[in-house]
């Protein structure tokens, strides 16, 4: 079986429907979403999926209370956990979600887990880690790095792809980057390698 992960949406409407069909292309049966959709908008094109979608929350999901009435909505396609990690058993696979990256070596560590999947910081990547895949499936935003993706984890071989979406948008711009650039003491960002 094969599950999409996707995190940090960022209200990157454009992104995200590209991101739904290219899930579709690859025959995925569950979508993860590591959180930071930012408004009930992106829940509810989420919630539009033919595809089950199970979320978790991030540090920049504000309209809690509105995402949860759209997950609650019958017609819809997406649940939301309390927290912003969960613990998943899907097709025998154990699997553990977080929004954010100081958990996921921890957990992978605790050789509990296939899998273990991680967003917050938008860089992609993929290792294992004492048999654990750890990945984190970069953002589909494309606002931090420029590049929108998601992460194809097939549970049957136990294999992980990325996969960068083709025709993606970006509000990345050389007058946000040069800003950023001017800026940065006051901004206080987390890595000058995404001024870059």
């Amino acid at each position: 079986m094969k599950i999409a992960i996707i995190s940090d949406i960022h209200e990157n409407f454009h992104n995200l429907i590209l991101a739904l069909e290219e899930i579709e292309k690859q025959n995925c049966k569950q979508i993860l979403c590591l959180g930071d959709l930012m408004n009930a908008g992106i829940a509810k094109v989420l919630s539009c999926s033919t595809i089950p979608v199970f979320m978790i929350w991030g540090n920049n999901d504000g309209e809690k209370v509105e995402i949860t009435k759209v997950a609650h909505h019958q017609e819809g396609n997406l649940s939301v956990s309390l927290n912003t990690y969960d613990f998943l058993e899907i097709d025998n696979r154990k699997i553990f979600i977080s929004h954010y990256d100081d958990l996921a070596i921890p957990m992978a560590n605790s050789g509990l887990y296939d899998a273990v999947f991680f967003g917050h910081t938008h860089i992609s990547s993929f290792q294992k880690e004492n048999e654990t895949w750890v990945v984190n499936p970069g953002e589909i935003s494309a606002h931090k790095t420029g590049i929108a993706s998601l992460a194809i984890y097939d549970t049957d071989a136990n294999n992980v792809n990325i996969v960068e979406l083709k025709n993606s948008i970006t509000l990345k711009t050389e007058l946000v980057t040069d800003f950023f650039k001017k800026n940065k003491e006051v901004l206080k960002l987390r890595s000058e390698k995404l001024l870059m």
